[in-house]
C-alpha cells in the first residue's frame, strides 16, 4: 500500500463508492439481486440439491434391482422414479452446473465486474428454478413422466403415458428456456466483456471451453425444443407427427432428440475438463502444456459432436451407408477427447503434482471417463452395438462417461474454487474419506452393470427372474450405490456443517495463477479495478498485479456516477471499447420467470384462459424490463476510466453487447427453425405421396406473404439509415409503414392453409405446413411489436439519431425474419409445385 495519505483515503472513498453501488438488498430483496456471484450461488446449490433428490431416486432403482422378483416399487412407480432420475441428472444438474459454475467465475476469470446482462443471468435461473420444481415436484402427486428420459413414441404420445408426458415437454422446455438465456450470457460475456490485452491466445482455458459450449448449446438445444413443439401439438391438439397412420415417423423424434441428445454428453463433458484445465496446471505448478492444442480439441470434439446423434439409433434400420458414416464419425471423436487427456498426462509429468483433494478428484474423474470412453469406442461400433443396445452395458457406458467425465472434476472444483465463496476452506480429511467411498462405490456400481449387459439384462425393466446369472451382480451394484451415496452425503456433510467451524482463510490456498484469484469474498463487485493482461496466467507473470488491483490502480476504480459498470473490449485483441452500463437489482427477473412459468404450466393442464392472461403479462413484464432497464442515454458522452483512458458510454450496431445478444439469440432461434425444415423434408422422404393427397396453400398467399414481409424488413432497414441521418420524421413514418406491411403479412400467410382448407389432424403433411407458417407469423408478430416498441422510444426521445440502439437491433431481427419468411414459403408455396 502506498503511504500516501491522500491516496489511501481516495482510495477508501472508492471502495465505498463502489460497496454501495455493488451491494445486495437487505432483507427478503436480497432475492431480487443480480450480481452473478449470488446468482451463480444460487444456480450451484438449486443444481446440487437437484442432484441429490436425483441421486435419491437412483439409490430406489437400485433397492428395486437389488434382488430377482422385488416388489419394493411397483412397474409404474418404478417407471416414474428412473425417469425422472434420468430426466433431473441430464437436464437439471449436467448442464445447469456448468452454467451455475460460470456465471460465479467467469467475471472475475475474465477481468470484468460483471457479465453483460446480469438480470438474464437471474432470469434464467429463476426459470430453471420454477421449472425444476414442476418436473420433480410431479413424482409426490403420482403424476409424474414415465416413458423415459428420451420420452419415445408411440409409448409418450399414447394415453398411457399420462399427463407426466406433458410435464417433461413443457416443462423442461421451460428449464430450456434458462440453458438459452445463459449460453447468450456467456457467449457475448467471453466475446465482448475480457479485461482490456486479454487476446483471445491468452483467454483461460476455462472461458475458451465455456465459449465453444455456449455455442454448442445454440446448436443442439433448439433441436430438441422444435422436437417438444410438434409432440405436443400431437398430444394436445393429435396432429400426427409422429403417428405413422397419418404419414408421421416415430422416429422424426429419435433424430431430433438425438440430435441434441449426443452433443450434450459433450456439452457436459467439456466445461468438466475446463475446470480440470484450471486445476491440473496449479497443481503442477507449471502452465498447461499445449495450450493452443487443447483449444483445436476442444473446438474439433465440439464440431464432431454434431455428427453422431445416429450413434443412438443404430437398430432402427437405417441404410447400411449411414451406419458406416456415424460408426465413423464416432471413432473419430476419440482423437481430439485423447489430445486433451495427453495434455493433462503431460502436464502432469513436465511439473511437480501435487496430491491434493481436487487433483485426487481430477485424476480420478480422468481415469472413470478414459474407461467410459473405451467402451463408447466399443459400442461406436454397430455389430458389437446391435448386441449391447438396450441392455445394461449401455447405461455403465453412460454412467462411466457422465459421472467419470462430469460429477468428479464438479467435486474436483468445488473443492479447488470453495475459499472463493466466503474464504473458508473444506476439510481435507472428509474430503479424502469422501472421495475414496465416492471411486470405489463408482466402480462397484457400475462395473459389474458391463458383465450384467453381457450376459443380456435388459434396460429399463423393474424385475427380473432369479437364475439368469443378474442376481449376484445387481446386489453388487446396489451395495456400491450405498458407498458411493456415503461419499457424497460426506460431502454435503462438510458444505453445510463442517464449514461452520472453520475459519476463514487465505484466498488463493493453491498459489494459483489465473485472475479470478484476486476477487474478494465479502467484496461484490467482482474485480477492485480492470487490469490490462499480458499473459494466461498473471498472477504467476506479473507480481504485484494483485495488490494493484486491489488499490485500484487500473481502470474503473470507482462509481462516482453511481452506475454498475464494467468494460466492454474487441472482440479479437481485447482492447476497450466503451463503459457499459449494467442492470441492478430488480423484481422484473422474477416477475418475468413466474408469468413465462405459469404459461407452461396452465398449457399442461389446458388452462387456456390462465395461460393467455399469462403470456400477456409476461410480454408486459418483457417490455417493462427494456423500457426501464436498457438502451439509457446516458448524462455525458465519454467517461474517464483512469491512466488516461476515455470511453464512451454509449454504443450501438456491431460494437453493442445488445447487438451481439441479438445476433446469438437469433443464431438459435433459426436452428430450432432449421430443425422444423428438417422435418418437412424427413416427410417427404418417407412418404411415397407426401401430400396425401391433400391440396397444399398454393403459391399466392405464400407469395404475397413472402412480399408483404420482404417490403417490411426493407421499411425496417431503411428506417435505422434515414434515423442514422437525422430524418427522423420520416424513420418513424417507415417504422409505422413497416408494422402494417408485416402485421398483414401475417394474415396472407395464415389464409394460404386457411383458405385451401388444410386440417392438420388430417395428414402430417398440413400439420406441418401449419408448424412452419405458425412458427412464421409467431415471428412476424414479434417483429411487428419490436418496430413498434422503436417508434415509442423515438416519441418518448428515448431513441435519437445518436443513440439508436434500439432500431438497430431490430433491423437485425429482421434480417433473420426475412430468412425464416424465404424458407418458409419456398418450401410451402414452391416446393409441392416442384413435385
Amino acid at each position: 500500500m502506498s503511504d500516501d495519505p491522500i491516496q489511501e483515503e481516495d482510495a477508501s472513498a472508492e471502495e465505498k463508492q463502489l460497496r454501495a453501488v455493488w451491494a445486495n438488498p437487505p432483507g427478503w430483496r436480497y432475492w431480487t439481486s443480480v450480481n452473478n456471484t449470488e446468482v451463480g450461488l444460487w444456480y450451484g446449490s438449486t443444481a446440487f440439491a437437484f442432484m441429490l433428490f436425483a441421486g435419491l431416486l437412483g439409490l430406489l432403482v437400485r433397492a428395486q434391482l437389488a434382488v430377482p422378483e422385488n416388489d419394493l416399487l411397483s412397474a409404474e412407480f418404478y417407471n416414474q422414479v428412473y425417469t425422472l432420475h434420468g430426466t433431473v441428472m441430464m437436464f437439471l444438474f449436467a448442464v445447469p452446473i456448468f452454467e451455475a459454475v460460470a456465471i460465479f467465475l467467469l467475471p472475475s476469470m475474465l477481468g470484468a465486474r460483471e457479465l453483460p446482462f446480469p438480470r438474464l443471468g437471474a432470469f434464467g435461473f429463476w426459470s430453471f428454478l420454477i421449472g425444476g420444481v414442476f418436473v420433480c415436484g410431479s413424482i409426490f402427486f403420482n403424476a409424474a413422466p414415465n416413458a423415459g428420459w428420451f420420452m419415445y413414441p408411440p409409448l409418450a404420445t399414447s394415453e398411457q403415458a399420462g399427463i407426466g408426458a406433458d410435464i417433461w415437454l413443457l416443462g423442461l422446455s421451460f428449464i430450456e428456456v434458462a440453458s438459452l438465456a445463459a449460453a447468450v450470457e456467456l457467449i457475448v460475456g467471453i466475446m465482448k466483456c475480457r479485461a482490456p490485452g486479454m487476446r483471445v491466445n491468452i483467454m483461460p482455458l476455462f472461458g475458451w471451453y465455456l465459449l465453444i459450449v455456449g455455442g454448442m448449446i445454440l446448436f443442439a438445444f433448439p433441436p430438441l425444443i422444435a422436437g417438444d413443439l410438434l409432440f405436443e401439438m400431437q398430444r394436445m391438439f393429435d396432429w400426427p407427427f409422429f403417428d405413422p397412420e397419418r404419414g408421421g415417423d416415430p422416429l422424426l423424434w429419435q433424430h431430433l432428440f438425438w440430435i441434441f441428445g449426443h452433443p450434450e454428453v459433450y456439452i457436459i463433458f467439456l466445461p468438466a475438463i475446463a475446470l480440470l484445465a484450471m486445476i491440473v496446471p496449479t497443481f503442477a505448478g507449471r502452465p498447461i502444456v499445449g495450450y493452443s492444442w487443447i483449444v483445436l480439441a476442444a473446438v474439433g470434439t465440439g464440431f464432431l459432436s454434431f455428427g453422431l446423434w445416429v450413434h443412438h439409433m443404430f437398430a432402427t434400420g437405417l441404410p447400411q451407408i449411414s451406419l458406416a458414416f456415424f460408426s465413423a464419425a464416432s471413432e473419430a471423436v476419440a482423437i481430439p477427447t485423447g489430445v486433451q487427456i495427453f495434455v493433462f498426462i503431460a502436464t502432469m509429468l513436465a511439473g511437480r503434482v501435487i496430491f491434493s483433494i481436487p487433483m485426487l478428484f481430477a485424476m480420478g474423474g480422468i481415469a472413470i471417463f478414459v474407461m467410459g470412453g473405451l467402451t463408447g469406442v466399443m459400442v461406436a461400433l454397430v455389430p458389437f452395438d446391435w448386441q449391447a443396445h438396450d441392455t445394461y452395458f449401455i447405461v455403465a457406458h453412460l454412467h462411466y462417461v457422465l459421472i467419470g467425465g462430469m460429477l468428479f472434476p464438479v467435486f474436483a472444483g468445488l473443492y479447488y474454487y470453495y475459499p472463493l465463496i466466503d474464504g473458508k476452506h473444506m476439510s481435507e480429511r472428509v474430503g479424502r474419506f469422501a472421495f475414496w467411498m465416492m471411486f470405489v462405490g463408482f466402480n462397484i456400481t457400475f462395473f459389474p452393470m458391463h458383465i450384467a449387459g453381457l450376459r443380456g439384462m435388459p434396460r429399463r425393466v423393474f424385475t427380473y427372474p432369479e437364475g439368469l446369472g443378474w442376481d449376484w451382480l445387481n446386489l453388487m451394484s446396489t451395495m456400491g450405490a450405498v458407498v458411493l451415496g456415503i461419499g457424497m452425503f460426506a460431502v454435503v456433510v462438510d458444505v453445510t456443517l463442517h464449514r461452520r467451524r472453520q475459519p476463514r482463510g487465505e484466498v488463493n490456498p493453491w498459489n494459483a495463477g489465473t485472475l479470478e484469484w484476486i476477487s474478494e469474498p465479502e467484496e461484490k463487485w467482482g474485480m477492485r479495478s480492470i487490469p490490462r493482461i499480458k499473459s494466461r496466467y498473471p498472477l504467476w507473470d506479473e507480481k504485484g498485479l494483485a495488490e494493484e488491483v486491489k488499490r485500484g490502480d487500473w481502470y474503473l476504480p470507482d462509481a462516482k456516477e453511481g452506475h454498475r459498470e464494467t468494460l466492454v473490449t474487441s472482440v479479437l485483441d481485447a482492447e476497450p471499447e466503451q463503459v457499459l452500463r449494467v442492470g441492478g437489482t430488480s423484481y422484473i427477473t422474477i416477475i418475468s420467470a413466474v408469468t413465462l412459468g405459469t404459461v407452461f404450466v396452465a398449457l399442461t393442464f389446458k388452462w387456456w384462459v390462465l395461460s393467455a392472461f399469462s403470456g400477456v403479462a409476461f410480454l408486459a413484464a418483457i417490455l417493462w424490463w427494456l423500457w426501464t432497464g436498457t438502451g439509457h442515454i446516458p448524462e455525458k458522452a465519454e467517461k474517464n476510466v483512469g491512466r488516461g483512458l476515455t470511453l464512451p458510454l454509449y454504443a450501438s450496431g456491431v460494437k453493442s453487447v445488445g447487438w451481439w445478444g441479438m445476433f446469438i439469440t437469433m443464431v438459435g432461434d433459426g436452428t430450432a427453425f432449421a430443425s422444423l425444415i428438417f422435418g418437412y423434408f424427413f416427410f417427404w422422404t418417407i412418404n411415397q405421396d407426401f401430400t396425401g393427397g391433400l391440396r397444399g396453400p398454393g403459391v399466392f398467399w405464400p407469395m404475397a406473404a413472402l412480399g408483404l414481409y420482404a417490403t417490411a424488413w426493407a421499411a425496417t432497414v431503411g428506417a435505422r439509415e434515414v434515423n442514422r441521418r437525422g430524418h427522423v420524421g420520416l424513420a418513424r413514418s417507415l417504422i409505422v409503414i413497416g408494422a402494417l406491411l408485416a402485421s398483414v403479412g401475417c394474415v396472407a400467410a395464415l389464409a394460404g392453409p386457411w383458405t385451401t382448407g388444410m386440417d392438420p389432424t388430417d395428414h402430417v403433411y398440413p400439420a406441418i405446413v401449419w408448424i412452419l407458417v405458425i412458427w412464421t407469423v409467431a415471428h412476424g408478430v414479434v417483429g411487428v411489436i419490436m418496430q413498434l416498441y422503436c417508434l415509442a422510444r423515438s416519441l418518448t426521445g428515448r431513441m435519437t439519431s445518436r443513440h439508436d440502439m434500439e432500431i438497430c437491433n431490430v433491423a437485425l431481427y429482421w434480417h433473420f425474419m426475412l430468412v425464416t419468411a424465404v424458407t418458409t414459403f419456398a418450401v410451402v408455396g414452391l416446393f409441392p409445385e416442384a413435385l
